[in-house]
């Protein structure tokens, strides 16, 4: 039986800590499916394609090929893309408590409406404190991006943003 899995998120942009996640993720699962999606709680930076872009490059630039396929969902129920792709299981990467209380109500849900279960992971503590929010007003303001993001993502908010 193959392990399938979904890392989920908004990815407005990717960050390291993000890549940390799924890079330990992918070593965990026989396919992961990296799926940005459509927080109607949130005002994007970054169109959709274009978040997949870059999470596609980053991805392959820091050697992750094969099993991971980066993909975006923005109708339904995000248990609606796992029962697609066979997946049983949703990682996703916390950074603190109040992480932690936003997404529990999620995973007990997800797993009471179609039996996904909810994997936290915890991202490497040089990258816990990063938020794509906070690159957004980082970079917005001019500032230096590049010790939180990877090469791609600076280098096409730097172009953006000028």
């Amino acid at each position: 039986m193959r392990r399938i899995a979904v890392v989920p998120g908004s990815f407005d942009p990717v960050t390291l800590g993000h890549l940390d996640v799924i890079e330990r993720a992918a070593g965990l699962f026989d396919e992961l499916h990296v799926l940005v999606v459509h927080n109607p709680a949130k005002s994007a930076l970054l169109p959709i394609a274009q978040r997949v872009s870059l999470l596609d490059q980053s991805i392959r630039d820091i050697g992750l090929q094969g099993n991971v396929i980066v993909s975006s969902w923005s109708m339904g129920l995000l248990v609606d893309y796992c029962r697609e792709v066979g997946a049983s299981v949703l990682v996703k990467g916390i950074r603190s408590q109040v992480d932690v209380a936003y997404e529990t109500p999620m995973a007990i849900v997800n797993r009471n409406l179609a039996a996904v279960e909810t994997i936290f992971m915890l991202p490497d503590p040089a990258h816990a404190h990063v938020s794509s929010s906070l690159v957004r007003q980082v970079a917005g303001l001019g500032g230096d991006i590049s010790p939180y993001v990877p090469p791609a993502v600076a280098a096409y908010l730097q172009r953006s943003m000028v």
